[in-house]
Parts: C-alpha cells; sequence; structure tokens
C-alpha cells in the first residue's frame, strides 16, 4: 500500500501546484517553453495514475486491467521523456547540434518503448505479468531506464558547465534543469534494481517540484521586467496619440459590436456640447448629437454616416480599424481649424490600452514615429522594415539631433541636404515649433541608389518636453502628383488638338496669335516666320454628292498632305475647310520649294481627279512694317483667294 501512497500524494501534489498553468496552457504561444512544459506535466499526470492504479489492481487480481495499465505506465513515462525534452530545449531556447540531439534521443526513447511495448503482447521483452500476479522484468525494462539515467545525466553537466558563462536569465534556465536532471539521473538509477519501490515517481515528484520553483522564480523576474518595459510604452503610446490628436477635434475609441467608446478630445467645443468622454452606444449617441448640433443642410447625412455597416464599409483616413480588429479609431476634423487645441484629463487606469491602440492606428499612416525627449535628446523610434533599405538607422538612442545630422549626410539626396541640415538643426527647430502646431518638410532620400520621396512631420507633445517626429513615403503621391499633371497636359493639348485630323485647332491658333502678338509688342525682334492660309476647294460638292463621310475622308487626305508637306511647322484647322501652317525654321527656309512643290501635287491631283485640292497663299512677316501679326495672316488670306480663283479658271501661274 506504501507504493501506491507515493504515486497518490504525487498526484494530488502535481494537481494542486499545476492547476493553474494547465488550465491556461490555451493561452499560451505553442512554439514556448511553458506551453510545451504543459505538455509534460500531462503526460506526468498519466504516469502517476498508471503507476498507483497498478498496486491496487494487483491486489485486485484483475489480470487484464493490471496487464494494460502496466503498458500505460511505460507508455506514459516514454511520453513524459519525449515532452521532457522538449521543453528542455525550448527553455534554454538553444537550437544548435545538442539540442537536436535531445530531441532525437527523446524522440527514439518514446519510439522504441511504443515498439517493444507492441512486441511485449506476443512475446515478453519489457515485462511478464503471469495470471497469478506475478510480475517480472526483462531486458527491455533496464535499457529503457538506462538510456534514462545517460540522458539525465549528460543534460545535467551540460547545464552544469554552461552555467559558468550564463548571464541573468539563463542562470535560471540552466539551474533548474542541472537540479531536476540530476534528481532523475539519481532516481532513475535506484529504479532499475527494484520495480516495487516507485523510486520514478519519487523522482518525477522532487523534479517537478524544482522546476516549479524555478519557473516561478522566472515569472516573477520577468513579470517585474515586462511591467516596467510596459508601463513606459504605454507612457510614449500616450504622449504620440495625445501628440497625433492635435489634428483632430477629437478622436474616438469605438467597440465595433458594441458601441461602448472613449473619446480623446484636444479641443475644448466638445465641453461646451456635453459630449461624454465615455459612454455605452456611440452610433445612437452620436446620430443624436448630429440631430441636434449639425447644420440643417448636412443633418441628414451626418445621421446617414454613424451606422456600424455603413462605417465598415467606409473606412479611410478618418475611420480605421484598430490592430485588434474589433475597435473603430475614428478621427472628428475640424476643416476650419479654427479651435485652439487642448488635451483633456483622462483617467490614466482607463486611457493606457486606449491610447496605446489609438497610437498604433495612427502610427500606421507613417513609415516610421520617432519620440524625442527634448532635454536630453533619448528617443525611441517605430520604424517600418525596409524603409532605409538595407542602410542600419537606428530606433533608438541617445540624441536624436546628432544622429539625425549624421544620417542626412549618409541618405538624403544631396540637393536637400543643406535645407535638411538647417530644418532640423535643434535650436532652430525647437524655435519653429513655438509658434506653429506643427512643421513638415518634404525631402529626398536615396534608398539602394533609387530616390524615394519622404515627408516628416514635427511637433510638440503636451507636456512640452518631447517631439514627434512623423516620416512617411510620398512616392506614390508624388507618382499620382506627377500623373495628375500628365493628364491635365494631355487634356490641355487634346482642349488644342483637332479631333477629325489630329492638327491643332483653332483655339491653338489663337494662342498662338497672342504669343507672337505679345513679343512683336513687347519690342522682341521675334524669329522670321510666315503664315500660309490654306482652303479645301470642292468640300460642299463632296459634302453633297458622297454624304459628310466622304466629306470627312476628303478633309483627312487633304492635312495629311499639307503635314506631310510641312513637316517642321504647326498646322492648324481653324474652319471646316480653312487651314493655316506656321512656317519656321527649315521650313521657312525653304518655304518657296515647299509651296511649289504643294502646288504641282495639287495641280496633279485636280487633272487626276483624285487627292485632295487644296487653294495655298503665304505672307511674310516684315519686322519694319508689320505691328500687328493679323496683317500677315490677312496677306497671306488675299493670296490664298487669289490661288483659289487660278485653280477654278484653270489657269496655270
Amino acid at each position: 500500500m506504501y507504493y501506491a501512497s507515493a504515486s497518490i500524494l504525487a498526484a494530488i501534489h502535481h494537481l494542486i501546484i499545476n492547476h493553474d498553468i494547465v488550465k491556461n496552457r490555451r493561452n499560451l504561444p505553442k512554439e514556448g517553453a511553458y506551453y510545451k512544459y504543459t505538455q509534460f506535466l500531462i503526460s506526468l499526470m498519466f504516469f502517476y495514475v498508471g503507476d498507483l492504479l497498478w498496486v491496487f489492481l494487483l491486489d485486485l487480481k484483475v489480470w487484464h486491467l493490471a496487464y494494460f495499465d502496466t503498458m500505460v505506465y511505460f507508455a506514459a513515462m516514454a511520453v513524459s521523456v519525449l515532452f521532457w525534452t522538449r521543453f528542455v530545449v525550448a527553455y534554454l531556447g538553444k537550437n544548435g547540434p545538442r539540442s537536436r540531439i535531445l530531441l532525437g534521443l527523446g524522440w527514439g526513447i518514446c519510439a522504441f518503448v511504443i515498439c517493444s511495448l507492441f512486441f511485449n503482447l506476443f512475446r515478453p521483452v519489457v515485462f511478464a505479468l503471469e495470471k497469478d500476479m506475478t510480475y517480472t522484468t526483462y531486458w527491455g525494462r533496464f535499457f529503457l531506464l538506462g538510456i534514462q539515467f545517460l540522458m539525465f545525466v549528460a543534460i545535467s553537466f551540460r547545464s552544469f558547465v554552461a552555467l559558468k558563462r550564463a548571464t541573468d536569465s539563463d542562470v535560471v534556465h540552466y539551474r533548474a534543469i542541472c537540479m531536476s536532471g540530476l534528481v532523475m539521473a539519481v532516481f532513475v538509477s535506484l529504479q532499475m534494481f527494484t520495480a516495487y519501490v516507485p523510486f520514478y515517481t519519487f523522482g518525477c515528484f522532487l523534479t517537478n517540484c524544482l522546476v516549479h520553483v524555478f519557473i516561478e522564480e522566472d515569472e516573477k523576474r520577468a513579470l517585474s521586467e515586462f511591467k516596467a518595459t510596459t508601463q513606459k510604452e504605454k507612457e510614449r503610446y500616450t504622449q504620440i496619440a495625445t501628440g497625433l490628436a492635435k489634428d483632430y477635434e477629437a478622436i474616438y475609441y469605438i467597440d465595433i459590436e458594441s458601441g461602448r467608446y472613449i473619446e480623446v478630445s484636444t479641443s475644448d467645443r466638445y465641453d461646451t456640447m456635453n459630449v461624454p468622454y465615455e459612454g455605452v452606444d456611440f452610433y445612437t449617441e452620436t446620430r443624436a448629437n448630429a440631430r441636434k448640433y449639425a447644420h440643417p443642410d448636412d443633418r441628414t447625412f451626418a445621421e446617414s454616416m454613424y451606422f456600424k455597416n455603413k462605417m465598415l464599409k467606409n473606412l479611410d483616413f478618418v475611420v480605421r480599424l484598430s490592430d485588434d480588429k474589433k475597435h473603430f479609431v475614428l478621427g472628428d476634423i475640424d476643416v476650419e481649424d479654427t479651435m485652439t487645441a487642448q488635451t483633456q484629463e483622462i483617467d490614466k487606469s482607463k486611457s493606457q490600452i486606449t491610447f496605446t491602440r489609438i497610437a498604433e492606428t495612427l502610427a500606421s499612416n507613417y513609415d516610421a514615429i520617432y519620440y524625442v525627449e527634448v532635454k536630453t535628446g533619448n528617443y525611441y523610434g517605430f520604424t517600418a522594415d525596409k524603409l532605409y533599405g538595407d542602410l542600419q538607422v537606428a530606433r533608438s538612442g541617445e540624441d536624436f539631433f546628432t544622429e539625425t545630422l549624421n544620417n542626412i549626410m549618409m541618405i538624403v539626396h544631396p540637393q536637400d541636404r543643406e535645407y535638411m541640415l538647417d530644418s532640423l538643426d535643434k535650436d532652430r527647430l525647437l524655435s519653429s515649433l513655438e509658434g506653429m502646431k506643427r512643421i513638415v518638410l518634404e525631402y529626398r532620400l536615396i534608398v539602394d541608389d533609387k530616390v524615394e520621396h519622404m515627408r516628416l512631420i514635427a511637433r510638440n507633445t503636451s507636456d512640452g518636453e518631447h517631439i514627434i517626429i512623423c516620416v512617411e513615403n510620398i512616392e506614390k503621391e508624388v507618382e499620382k502628383e506627377k500623373e495628375h499633371l500628365k493628364e491635365l497636359q494631355t487634356e490641355k493639348e487634346l482642349a488644342r488638338r483637332d479631333e477629325l485630323t489630329g492638327t491643332k485647332n483653332k483655339t491653338a491658333f489663337a494662342e498662338l496669335e497672342k504669343s507672337i502678338q505679345g513679343n512683336i509688342e513687347g519690342g522682341l525682334d521675334y524669329l522670321p516666320f510666315s503664315f500660309a492660309v490654306c482652303d479645301i476647294n470642292d468640300l460642299k460638292k463632296v459634302n453633297d454628292t458622297q454624304g459628310h463621310k466622304a466629306g470627312d475622308e476628303y478633309i483627312k487626305a487633304s492635312a495629311k498632305l499639307l503635314c506631310d508637306t510641312f513637316v517642321h511647322s504647326p498646322v492648324f484647322r481653324i474652319g471646316g475647310d480653312e487651314f493655316v501652317i506656321f512656317l519656321r525654321s527649315d521650313d521657312y527656309i525653304n518655304r518657296r520649294k515647299l509651296i511649289a512643290d504643294l502646288k504641282q501635287t495639287v495641280l496633279n491631283n485636280q487633272k487626276s481627279g483624285k487627292g485632295p485640292v487644296i487653294a495655298i497663299g503665304t505672307a511674310d512677316y516684315n519686322k519694319d512694317t508689320d505691328s500687328n501679326v493679323n496683317d500677315v495672316f490677312e496677306r497671306a488670306d488675299e493670296a490664298m483667294y487669289e490661288n483659289k480663283r487660278w485653280l477654278k479658271g484653270g489657269d496655270v501661274r
């Protein structure tokens, strides 16, 4: 009975000290050491139960159950060894060859026992249990215990050696594994010599106690460090959220499902409206406030916006999802920007987690945020990966301003360096922020030999002791602006292009005349030029006899003939059948030959009855006599009509 007493005591103690950690195992990361420790604890419980039942079943002489329980006993032992090795590797945080050997040994022991127990059904290799309840051990049992003894000795020795060069938390880890391995090695060796004294159970009991003590110590130390770090993080996030909130009249942190919310306001306007700092139904209360305070012209629209489904469908820079996907972060912007920002005092116990998530969500708008202490220059950075390419830019440090000036020389475009060095000088920056809500700088970086456009926004925090620096990549914004300008240029070009012929239109010619006239009146020695005025013959006849589609083709053929002739000069269609060519450059120099060639082509077309027939007249600009560009045009127009009459009369000139 004393054998069962040891197992019962171990099982009860096991349940008492390990209840909480096993109960909360679902909240632990599955790749972490503590989750693997819970797996070991569960397998150990199965071992205790199998061990304590064994004696009772032997006394009751229930052979089948006793035999099955013995199988469970050895299987639970092997599985607990496997989970123990997995825990040790994770607890020590090592991934080297020794760790892989240890894991392989754990799997090997487990596989050996399972295979041995299967063969034991047919021929005893681990144990035998006769019908008269006589229990006999075989070589398999000794091999299993022997290999465990060697494994625990090796683990203890390795941990003891590592203790000499371990630091901080590693000392606790190695000490726990060293002592627990030593205890198991002693009791496993004792268990090899007898099957009727629960030495293995005693070893597991003591090992569990040792590891539990060290884990508790480790957790207390880690918790203390975590609390200290978390408090600093919360304070930074609070300052960041408050600083970023200055761009808004108010920020709301809203539970999407329930509608409960907390409001962070930087405007005293909300105080006069008696809008609560927290509430239970954002949607209903906000619609009521919209009916009460919104302008009558905007009231219907404002009410329609504050429904859960509508807000989910209209996520943008004002309404965003928090990282947990369970809350809205909504910023209420005063577009007139006439209110003076004033940070509201909010109960810290309720606001810390709220500020953290607000800061994280707002920070997602930027590629980097730096939280800088003005007096010391100490800073913390929240930086997106690959923002600076392969360059190593610190995320925290002791002198933001000096390090920033050094970074400017490394990564800022040479043409922008002087501007950025001057703007981010500590004294100049602080002086500029005294009279401004924020400072915005746009500049270029050279990242991996590629130019990236950036925007930097600097603002003071509410405590006056820190600065928040927000950096965002605006390359897409710049590209979009370029595309927009390109589209505007294209639209401008299309507005001055004749849709049918592709030549320039009457609007473009009017702009040309205005430009030339401005230069003439300004006394500029304007370049030599000529106007060639053209008119298509018989267009009305073609339209009347063949239809307007044929007429359009006739116009396009005429335009092509003019463009092919005067390749260096712009061609303008200023009427249905009228064209003007602004002869310049080589076309001006060779104008007489080009016009003669055109007239010959027209004559050939007239004789053959194929191709366009075009009348043309030209006039040169004379700077001594022409004070108005229209004078040149009129002379060319008169010459065109003379040529038109000639074509109709059939006389050659």
